[in-house]
């Protein structure tokens, strides 16, 4: 059974940097593309970065870009979402996803994913 597990949300200050991780199980993660998304009170989902399955490959929603990096540790089954320079528009509900379908050409959206982790909130204070 296939399962993503998020941590590492909590409250910050704008400016201030934060990583979430998300842990995956049931799978050999190695072959997926996985990604981040985020919800903010009152909006749809929307995706933040999404990864290769080998890590070679990354891409970022312009709000995010510069600021934000998606990686991932294989050998750990991991992935990490580094936000750096938060700002208050980024508090939201961040979700890690998996999927066995890789497009590589742009940012995935929701459908493009099949697993989903609960999710891990992220306040940020101005």
């Amino acid at each position: 059974q296939v399962r993503l597990v998020e941590s590492g949300g909590g409250s910050v200050q704008a400016g201030e940097s934060h990583r979430l991780s998300c842990i995956v199980s049931g799978v050999t993660v190695s072959i997926y593309c996985l990604g981040w998304f985020r919800q903010a009170p009152g909006k749809e989902r929307e995706g933040v970065a999404t990864i290769s399955a080998g890590g070679g490959t990354t891409n970022y929603a312009g709000s995010v870009k510069g600021r934000f990096t998606i990686s991932r540790d294989n050998a750990k089954n991991t992935l990490f979402l580094q936000m750096n320079s938060l700002k208050p528009e980024g508090t939201a509900m961040y979700y890690c996803a998996e999927t066995r379908v890789c497009i590589l050409s742009r940012l995935m959206e929701n459908s493009d994913f099949t697993y989903w982790g609960q999710g891990t909130q992220v306040t940020v204070s101005s």
